[in-house]
């Protein structure tokens, strides 16, 4: 059976949107990684870093921690003019909207075109580029406080 995305995606970001970032609830896991960029960016310690912009989500058996988010559900990082912490962004936005959740099959990737106005349009990801950003999300460890 050939992968729906065996030709290739489009995907480009559509400036001004952020639907990735704002609208619905969600998380935001943060890998070591990810709490090191954006303590680097932010200029914080790590402590204060997760005591002003994180949340613990309980799973259970053990807790991971995520990024907060503001009361509309946006990001805690998204403001009027997009990511203030656009560099040192976790990876797992930095691969939307290739996660395992909308490539599935291509039924969730047209779910999903129809809330991202850049999915179908811009640059074409090859088979080989898609799989790595999905490996990248497969990679990623994140962090788990028990």
């Amino acid at each position: 059976m050939d992968c729906f995305y065996e030709n290739g995606l489009r995907f480009s970001c559509v400036e001004g949107c952020r639907y990735c970032c704002s609208c619905e609830p969600g998380y935001v896991f943060l890998s070591q990684q990810d709490l090191d960029k954006l303590c680097a960016v932010t200029g914080m310690k790590e402590q204060a870093f997760i005591a002003t912009y994180c949340r613990v989500v309980n799973m259970g058996a053990f807790s991971m921690i995520s990024l907060k988010e503001k009361e509309n559900y946006d990001c805690i990082f998204l403001n009027a003019r997009g990511c203030s912490v656009y560099d040192g962004r976790p990876k797992q936005c930095r691969t939307y909207p290739f996660w395992m959740s909308v490539m599935e099959d291509e039924d969730s990737w047209d779910r999903e075109s129809k809330s991202c106005p850049g999915i179908g349009k811009g640059k074409l990801y090859t088979k080989e580029e898609i799989d790595k950003l999905l490996e990248v999300n497969l990679d990623q460890s994140p962090i788990i406080r028990s």
